[in-house]
């Protein structure tokens, strides 16, 4: 597996692993029902975007970007989808590795995770596994399909 640049001729499978999880509702407070081309937007458009590929194609994404503009563009965030069929296998791993050494080469201070929905355990063991912590939760900050509402944990690593 290795991990690259976006393409635009990579959202014809980038779009249904968006879609996937943003259907879901229970990781990503996004509209379900965006098209095509409002969730291009909201996961390409001005971003540094990557995939996750191997032999059978892509199974995951990955964006970053500053958290705040200006004066607060020294911390970056980064957000990572797996499609379902390649969960388990190490590709949120591969993103979110990929997404730190990215993040230390371009120079940012840290990386700010604001808003990891409680009940996603393995996205929360995986982040404190490779050295974030929680930093802070907002109580009932996600309101979760099946487990009503939930906290959101504001997560941290200095780079």
């Amino acid at each position: 597996m290795q991990v690259r640049e976006f393409t635009d001729a990579d959202w014809d499978a980038v779009w249904p692993i968006v879609q996937e999880v943003i259907k879901a509702e229970d990781t990503y407070a996004v509209e379900p029902d965006l098209t095509p081309e409002q969730a291009y937007e909201f996961w390409v458009a001005g971003q540094h975007t990557v995939v996750a590929v191997d032999d059978t194609g892509i199974l995951g994404t990955a964006h970053m970007s500053p958290v705040r503009p200006a004066r607060g563009s020294h911390i970056v965030n980064a957000s990572f989808m797996v499609s379902s069929a390649a969960r388990g296998k190490g590709v949120g791993e591969t993103l979110v590795r990929y997404a730190l050494d990215r993040a230390r080469a371009d120079g940012y201070a840290g990386m700010q995770f604001n808003a990891v929905v409680e009940t996603n355990t393995s996205a929360v063991k995986l982040y404190e596994r490779l050295g974030f912590r929680i930093i802070g939760t907002v109580p009932g900050g996600f309101d979760h399909p099946v487990h009503g509402r939930v906290g959101l944990h504001i997560m941290y690593i200095d780079l």
